[in-house]
Order: structure tokens, then sequence, then C-alpha cells
């Protein structure tokens, strides 16, 4: 993952003519093809579990100890990769885009749970959730929406927005940090809601600074066919991180009771 993470200061993507380049329309369309793919997985494992179509499996996933596994995987396994990844391959990122996909998509049928059988959750801070169907899919529109668009502004925009991305990777991070530390104090209401604000902010404009990296990672590494193959997983990767996010904080305010 290292090969990845560096500045690649030869090629300006921004200043490229972009418009008429086949191969980073090609790649891009990649990137979003492998996102849209795991879009549907996630959506289809989350309606096969949250509808209780197969008792023992939504058993399996919701209610018993695996439940656990499913929602600290996905963060051991990007945490890991960091570590063990030194010189990704485009079947590793694969597998482990597929994993965290799955992973993820099992997560989110509690929604669709809930949704299902007409119940409704409670957050620390004691706030209750009623989610329904139509809820699912006003929030899945408007993540669309706003995913699409961001993306859009971070493919057409000339000017540079990596400073603006570093900013909001260690923003994001303090903010996980304060979520963190929030279970030291009294369950907030008001906490819990700038958390997520805070989240969905930094996610959102992380769309649009990541489609940029992607340009430009394009631009250093043309003609490389491993790399690019590597880049589009870790690409749909980040997206689908970011989609997740979204998402998932959309649909914790528009089903609050």
């Amino acid at each position: 993952m290292n090969d990845f993470n560096r500045t690649f200061g030869a090629i300006d993507a921004r200043s490229a003519d972009t418009s008429v380049n086949v191969g980073l329309r090609a790649f891009m369309l990649g990137v979003y093809q492998k996102l849209a793919l795991g879009i549907a997985l996630a959506g289809g494992l989350a309606f096969l579990v949250g509808t209780n179509m197969f008792p023992a499996l939504t058993e399996l996933v919701l209610f018993s100890p695996l439940r656990l596994v499913i929602q600290f995987a996905p963060l051991v396994l990007i945490l890991g990769s960091a570590f063990l990844m030194k010189r990704p391959s485009p079947l590793a990122t694969g597998i482990m885009y597929w994993t965290i996909v799955t992973l993820l998509g099992l997560s989110l049928s509690i929604w669709v749970y809930m949704a299902s059988a007409g119940t409704g959750g409670a957050l620390r801070s004691g706030a209750t959730l009623s989610p329904t169907f139509l809820t699912i899919a006003k929030a899945f529109f408007l993540t669309a929406s706003a995913f699409g668009a961001l993306s859009l502004f971070g493919y057409t925009t000339k000017k540079d927005l990596k400073p603006l991305g570093v900013i909001m990777v260690f923003a994001l991070w303090g903010l996980i940090g304060v979520s963190l530390l929030s279970f030291l104090f009294p369950p907030s209401g008001m906490m819990e809601i700038i958390i997520q604000l805070g989240v969905l902010g930094v996610s959102g404009v992380l769309v649009a600074t990541d489609t940029q990296n992607l340009k430009q990672s394009y631009f250093a590494f043309e003609g490389d066919t491993r790399s690019l193959a590597v880049m589009t997983n870790f690409g749909a990767l980040n997206f689908f991180i970011l989609f997740y996010n979204i998402f998932t904080i959309l649909m914790s305010l528009l089903s609050r009771d």
C-alpha cells in the first residue's frame, strides 16, 4: 500500500486534457462500476438477512456473537492491510474489497430488519430510531445524489484539493477520537448529532478529494496495468466506505423519533 501513498508531483492531472483521455475515462469507469457492484452486493445481503428470509442466517448475523466480528472485522482488515500489504497485488486487494463489502453489507441488515419487523432501536443517548423502507430509500437517494455531485466536482475542478484532503483525514481521526472519549462521559444526544454531522461533512469532502487523487494517480501509473488494477480496488474501497458512512449517518438522522 505504501507505493500508493506518495505525492505525484511529476504530472498535474488538473492541467491535463482529461476530457479526451480515453484511458483515464476507462479507469474511472472501472472504479465506479466496482463501487456499484459492491453497493448492489451489500444491499442484497442486507435485504436477505434483514427480511428474515432465512431465519437461521438472520439469527447468526444479528443475534449471535458473530455480529461483533462482523462489526469490527472491516476496521481490523483496513488497519492490517496498511502494515501487511507492502506491495499489494490485484488479487489481494480484490479479495479485501469484496470481503469488506460483504461484512459491511451484513452489518446494514439491522436497518432492514427493523424496517421489516416494524421495530425500533435506541442509541446510547436514549434517542430512539424507527427506520422504515421509505427512510431507507430516502437515505439511499440522498447518499447517491450527494456522492455523485461531490465526485463530479472532484473530477472536474481545477483547484488542488490535496491540502484539503489531508486536513479532512486528520479531522476524521479527530472525530473518531472524540467519539471514543465520549464513552467516558454521560451520554449526550447533542454530542452524538455533532459527531455524526462532523463525520458526514468530512466524508463528503473526502469523496471529492479522493476522486481528484485517483486522477492524479492514474497519470502517475499510466501504462502500468498491475498498479492500475490495484488502484481500482483501493479506489472502489475508499468510495464504498465513504458511501457507507454517509448512508448510515443519514439513516440515523432520518430515523430519529
